[in-house]
């Protein structure tokens, strides 16, 4: 069964992404932080041969917001289309995996998600149902599925601190195997930029 990385990214305008971190670095830098960290995501996804990688864009990546900022070698591309993050990650979810294909989602905020990391992901999706990689405010940065069920998006907080803790009381609602994976870093807010600088 093959593995489909899909990297949910949002064009990187001024004033509409990295909006936390405008006050540290302005709406022109804020976006351009979010070019570079979508960049150095697609380039990480795509080193990993046992899987294909997908970026799901909002708004549609044929949308002028997009022209010249999506990786050149990207050649599947997708939009997230309408409803809140998880309407857009079920919608995503039973495509990829109606196509007979595992499904890891990923975002752009978190630089520890490596060519290491990643591949690993894959590899626990040949043995667990899911994998997840929380993060520390609470969310998570990669969740991955060999199944799908709409019960792991509908109903979620998205923007609270548990989205993480919800989600895996789910997976384990439906009986399904996970594999927990190590809690990381997102670069949202102004305190996150030096970790971001110092990373390996």
């Amino acid at each position: 069964m093959q593995t489909r990385i899909v990297i949910f990214a949002k064009a990187p305008v001024p004033g509409q992404v990295k909006t936390r971190l405008i006050p540290a670095l302005g709406e022109e830098g804020a976006a351009n932080l979010a070019q570079r960290m979508l960049t150095d995501t697609y380039r990480a996804a795509s080193s990993v041969l046992i899987a294909e990688t997908e970026i799901c864009a909002t708004p549609s990546p044929a949308a002028p917001e997009w022209k010249g900022k999506l990786p050149p070698q990207a050649k599947r591309l997708s939009e997230q289309g309408d409803g809140d993050l998880g309407e857009r990650l079920a919608r995503a979810a039973e495509r990829v995996v109606s196509d007979d294909e595992r499904v890891v989602f990923i975002g752009t905020d978190c630089p520890q998600l490596d060519e290491r990391r990643l591949k690993q992901a894959c590899w626990e999706l040949e043995t667990h149902d899911a994998v997840i990689h929380p993060t520390f405010d609470g969310g998570y940065a990669l969740l991955g599925l060999n199944r799908f069920d709409p019960s792991l998006f509908s109903g979620i907080g998205w923007s609270g601190p548990d989205v993480a803790r919800e989600t895996i009381g789910r997976v384990r609602a439906l009986g399904w195997s996970l594999h927990l994976g190590a809690t990381l870093r997102d670069i949202d807010e102004p305190e996150d930029l030096a970790f971001y600088e110092a990373r390996g």
